[in-house]
């Protein structure tokens, strides 16, 4: 496979072009003119970030991708799927009001929001994956599935359980149902709290294989009757059903990777990350940290894999931050990622990803 164009740009400016200009600008260098996009419905996926948490990509930017695809034709709408843990963003209501009080509204951004997989995480498509090694059928939010094109938009950024958060996290794990974020994350089934549960019944109501009892009050699941569909998770009222994260990290990696590919094949992608403000977590947290390295600056390209790859390379090639976590850490491992969360391999997503087609890690760095 031929190395793989990405474009880059610093976050530089002039009194001639400001940073919305300049990415509007990158955008159109890699190509994204070539896409059809009229008429088209177009997803712009992104993470609209947990309130508190400050490190997330401005909605200025969102507008500036938008405001692109509305002049060649298209119908954007920025999204995001449910969260499966505790938070703001857990069901449609939360999440939309989470996505204003972070400036994603119509009005700021000049499209709408729409939460892929519906009010409660639940209205999934069920997108066949024939090559996947641990997924066979991927889960994902019906709205982004609905969609002609497919546009991510990437805080690019470290991560605790997968290395960094990129293309391929944003894409892979986002787009998941509350369902499909189990199927990521979990190996086995979902098991109820039972201090938590208050004996109402939705999750019996919203199961279809009867494996669901109540009794004294509290709810039990029957896993040798449970498939592990998730839709327990996403009716119960009180959060009492819970799964366990128990795939290591390099699964979890692989399945990421799998559900990228349910989500972007046989449809026009194209994918922009902004490595700046690269906190140690995902952006899911309530909160952030300082940077670990200083900005770098904007990346697009019609690969991510070769995306992700650019960026984790242009980290790594960074000096890291004073007084950072990763400043303070421990660890020496050569590698950011590595040394910000020694227990995970980021590189797993990568050569996962390339081995199902979605791209190369080989690339050429264009920049404008």
């Amino acid at each position: 496979m031929e190395k793989a164009k990405v474009y880059y740009t610093d976050m530089h400016t002039t009194f001639r072009e400001n940073l919305l200009q300049k990415i509007q600008r990158l955008m159109k260098s890699a190509g994204i003119e070539t896409i059809d996009f009229d008429k088209k419905y177009v997803a712009i996926k992104i993470h609209f970030g947990e309130p508190g948490n400050l490190a997330y990509l401005r909605p200025n930017y969102a507008k500036a991708v938008a405001d692109v695809i509305k002049s060649l034709g298209g119908r954007p709408f920025l999204t995001d799927c449910n969260t499966l843990y505790v938070g703001r963003r857990k069901n449609a209501l939360d999440h939309i009001d989470a996505a204003y009080e972070n400036g994603y509204s119509p009005f700021s951004t000049g499209c709408h929001v729409i939460i892929a997989d519906g009010l409660k995480g639940t209205d999934e498509a069920y997108v066949p994956v024939p090559d996947g090694e641990y997924v066979k059928e991927a889960k994902i939010g019906r709205a982004i599935m609905d969609a002609d094109i497919v546009i991510s938009l990437n805080h690019f950024k470290g991560h605790e359980a997968t290395g960094f958060g990129g293309a391929i996290k944003n894409l892979g794990m986002g787009c998941g149902s509350r369902a499909g974020k189990m199927e990521m994350h979990n190996a086995g089934k979902p098991y109820v709290k039972e201090s938590k549960c208050i004996g109402c019944g939705s999750c019996i109501r919203n199961c279809a294989h009867s494996a669901i009892t109540i009794t004294d009050k509290k709810a039990s699941i029957n896993t040798d009757k449970c498939l592990g569909c998730g839709r327990c998770v996403g009716v119960c009222p009180v959060d009492a059903i819970k799964t366990l994260n128990d795939e290591s990290n390099d699964i979890l990696n692989c399945k990421m990777a799998e559900y990228t590919a349910a989500v972007i094949r046989n449809r026009p992608n194209f994918h922009i990350s902004l490595v700046i403000d690269v906190s140690p977590y995902c952006d899911c947290h309530a909160e952030n940290d300082t940077p670990i390295v200083p900005d770098v600056g904007m990346f697009a390209s019609f690969d991510p894999v070769a995306l992700d790859r650019a960026c984790a390379d242009a980290v790594n090639n960074q000096p890291v931050t004073p007084g950072s976590r990763l400043d303070i850490s421990e660890h020496i491992h050569g590698d950011h990622f590595c040394d910000s969360h020694p227990e995970t391999n980021w590189k797993t997503q990568l050569s996962h990803a390339e081995k199902l087609g979605l791209g190369t890690q080989e690339y050429e760095l264009i920049k404008i």
